[in-house]
């Protein structure tokens, strides 16, 4: 149970396509917000070690049938990491609407601060190459739809420098005013009464 004298923690939500500059975003806000905050993303995950990947790769575990108990849960980590205190700035794609509003829906109640991060399709096409540890297609998909559903505090271009982006960033957050985009994005999900 956790600590209810601690406040809660706060989340600074990146959404963007693969490739779109997430990660250099979110340390760039971590090395210069004013307060601790934890860089937390599917990524970090997944290049730690956590899933049998191996064992995916060769078709012994179908990632098709771990997949979705592998988002759910990661996205319940982050409800129990801000109720314990812990501040996140959090990369994720929202892949879908449903996939958004359920996130919308488990984290009602806390302060999220919603950003997304554009970035051209040629420049994505371009990192995505460049990275060499992306599925080709992936920022492609992602560019023609992530953003279509989505409500922003914020809206960042990745051609801007991270360091510059998050500066942005911070003083929108600074800034900032309620009802949040997830506040709007809950009463649009929920049915009226």
């Amino acid at each position: 149970m956790p600590d209810i004298s601690r406040p809660p923690g706060r989340i600074i939500l990146l959404n963007g396509a693969s490739s779109s500059g997430k990660s250099s975003l979110a340390r760039a806000v971590q090395a210069r917000i004013e307060e601790p905050f934890w860089h937390i993303s599917i990524d970090h995950l997944r290049d730690s070690g956590v899933l049998p990947t191996a064992r995916i790769r060769s078709g012994e575990f179908p990632w098709s049938a771990m997949r979705d108990a592998f988002f759910e849960g990661f996205e319940q980590s982050l409800l129990a990491y801000v109720r314990c205190g812990n501040n996140l700035v959090v990369e994720h794609i929202m892949e879908s609407r449903d996939w958004l509003l359920r996130l919308v829906r488990l984290l009602a109640g806390q302060d999220v601060f919603f950003v997304g991060l554009h970035c051209d399709l040629a420049e994505l096409e371009r990192r995505e190459i460049a990275r060499g540890d992306r599925r080709i297609g992936d920022a492609r998909r992602d560019f023609h739809q992530i953003h279509s559903y989505c409500r922003y505090d914020a809206e960042l271009d990745s051609a801007i420098a991270p360091e510059a982006n998050a500066d942005r960033l911070i003083a929108a957050w600074h800034a900032r005013t309620k009802p949040s985009a997830f506040q709007g994005l809950l009463a649009e999900a929920e049915p009226a009464a």
